[in-house]
């Protein structure tokens, strides 16, 4: 039986569109679920659904409330729940923070539900939850999203995305709260002006810090709008704990002032279970996982496999950073060897052993069953970005002659603290935008690329995030093999690199132009703006559609579509373009 979200089918024209050049503002539909809904004293952070299979799906909410409590959920078919399906029992309390998560069961495959909590006399807002189809399934439309700071604005493309009819599941690719403190933390400039300052005020560090933040981004309404509407798929990156973490500790974690890095990851990862509607281990078809090692595979029926990966805590080496090799790098031949023997050095991991069994095994059962598609969600922006001249290109100042001055690592140092110098300093040499981004881990990329040939996949498409800027790219292996290709999106709410770095629009514009056109994997980018990007897939055709929001700084915003990227399977491969 063919399976399909949404009664209209996409057609190839539209599927074949081609790119739009200048962007176009996108009309929604303003019906949509627990966004009107009254303030509740009792469910005051809303409701959620997530990490389905084909007859499961998580339901997520909290009590208010400063005691051990019982109550029920309820699931039905119907919004108005004229016949019960599910009845069940729930109890919840101080231990987990008052959330309650439940995962119900014995449902029908593909199937569209509705699904409340009642304690006393008090009901939550209603939910709509989604089990994976199975068989014939002819469209499916994902949401991809990322980066959402509470600092720096309202959640408005979540809420666009709540209401966007396309969208059959959501996925989120990490950094859903930030960690840094609220008094002179990244973003508190806007958040005093805007009054979305931080809670706690500090850096979050203890269970009760992080659990705390997790509520504040909770209350959001946008949140909660695209919570109640869409069943979600999620991994984390690292601000869901602390910036760049590897497995030993993290760039901002200081065990002199922050205690033991071990302890502060278990608080992080503890927190993000109890707030999130992720499975438990127990829940899991494998036994004896961990918290940790949080990555899932979804089938969606005979037309997609979706991977999410785990790239920070399980495995990950710890990050090369520039500053520590930057005397040394004085020239071309200089640059070449620190990326060949430093960066490129073997052995330096993104992905445990155990994810790389997991994923291939699951790349191999779709390419035997004959599924067309196969995504990955990816944390992090997997093409080359390598920063192309742009002193040479004259967007930037040519900083090289102070920087030949500089006589110690400090004088570098402060001179580096400018971005101007920085991305000059990197675009001199052709070196990756980021080291802790898969440019700093070209061995452990190139493993993926083979991990996907031994399985016959070597026609991915990564669905990423962490950068707050959107992308089209085109990626290859290092012998110039197509290895598949790549949207990412920018932040819901934070900003882009370039517009944060102090950049004018004009200077930011030609960045953009300069990495399209000067760096190979890059089809396109824009690091101007906020929002998502709805991905959808045909039997052999699929649309990329970048979706911006025009302000995150009030509730009244309008939607605009950036641009529309076609893709198909041909030759083998997939291909960005009609």
């Amino acid at each position: 039986m063919t399976r399909t979200f949404r009664h209209a089918e996409v057609s190839r024209r539209a599927l074949l569109a081609g790119m739009a050049g200048s962007a176009a503002f996108l009309a929604l539909p303003s019906a949509l679920l627990a966004r009107s809904a009254p303030a509740n004293p009792t469910f005051r952070h809303g409701v959620a659904s997530g990490d389905p299979d084909a007859t499961s799906v998580v339901l997520w909410t909290r009590v208010s409330a400063g005691a051990a409590a019982e109550g029920t959920w309820e699931l039905s078919a119907t919004p108005g729940f004229a016949q019960v399906l599910r009845l069940g029992a729930f109890s919840t309390d101080a231990g987990r923070d008052h959330t309650v998560k439940v995962l119900a069961g014995d449902l029908a495959p593909g199937g569209t539900y509705y699904y409340r909590f009642r304690l006393g006399g008090a009901t939550s807002a209603v939910g709509r939850a989604r089990t994976l189809p199975r068989g014939k399934l002819d469209r499916l439309g994902i949401a991809l999203m990322s980066c959402s700071n509470y600092a720096f604005g309202l959640f408005n493309a979540y809420d666009a995305i709540a209401r966007d009819a396309d969208v059959d599941f959501v996925l989120h690719t990490g950094d859903y709260i930030y960690e840094y403190g609220g008094k002179d933390g990244w973003g508190a400039d806007v958040a005093r002006t805007i009054g979305r300052t931080h809670d706690p005020l500090h850096e979050i560090v203890s269970l009760a810090d992080y659990r705390a933040r997790h509520a504040q981004y909770k209350t959001d309404a946008g949140s909660q709008a695209m919570h109640a509407n869409h069943t979600l798929l999620a991994c984390w990156d690292d601000h869901e704990s602390a910036n760049n973490p590897w497995t030993g500790g993290a760039q901002n974690h200081q065990p002199a002032t922050e205690g033991d890095w071990a302890a502060r990851r278990a608080a992080s990862i503890q927190a993000y279970y109890e707030w999130m509607p992720v499975r438990e281990p127990a829940w899991l078809p494998a036994k004896g996982r961990t918290r940790m090692q949080f990555w899932r595979g979804y089938s969606f029926g005979d037309l997609a496999l979706l991977h999410t990966l785990e790239t920070r805590h399980s495995a990950r080496a710890r990050q090369i950073e520039y500053l520590d090799h930057a005397e040394g790098i004085t020239d071309q031949a200089s640059a070449d060897r620190f990326r060949k023997e430093v960066l490129g050095a073997p052995g330096r991991p993104i992905l445990s052993a155990e994810l790389e069994a997991d994923l291939e095994a699951a790349l191999s059962r779709s390419v035997k069953d004959g599924q067309p598609w196969r995504i990955i969600g990816c944390p992090m922006v997997i093409a080359r970005v390598d920063v192309p001249d742009v002193a040479k290109l004259g967007i930037v100042p040519d900083p090289f002659a102070k920087l030949a001055a500089a006589k110690s690592k400090d004088e570098l140092a402060k001179l580096a603290a400018d971005p101007a110098v920085s991305l000059a300093w990197r675009g001199r040499f052709n070196l990756p935008d980021y080291t802790d981004a898969w440019g700093g881990y070209p061995w452990a990329r190139e493993r993926l690329y083979d991990l996907s040939r031994r399985a016959g996949a070597g026609d991915l498409v990564f669905l990423s995030g962490d950068s707050h800027s959107f992308w089209a790219n085109r990626l290859a292996d290092d012998a110039g093999r197509s290895a598949g290709i790549e949207f990412g999106t920018a932040g819901i709410s934070s900003p882009g690199d370039f517009v944060d770095s102090g950049f004018g629009d004009a200077t930011v514009r030609a960045l953009d132009k300069a990495y399209a056109e000067h760096i190979p994997e890059v089809a396109w980018t824009d690091d101007r703006h906020q929002g998502y990007v709805r991905v959808e897939f045909g039997r052999e055709q699929g649309m990329a559609t970048f979706v911006a929001v025009d302000t995150v700084l009030s509730p009244d915003y309008r939607t605009l579509v950036l641009r529309r990227v076609p893709f198909a399977r041909r030759n083998g491969g997939v291909e960005i373009g009609a």
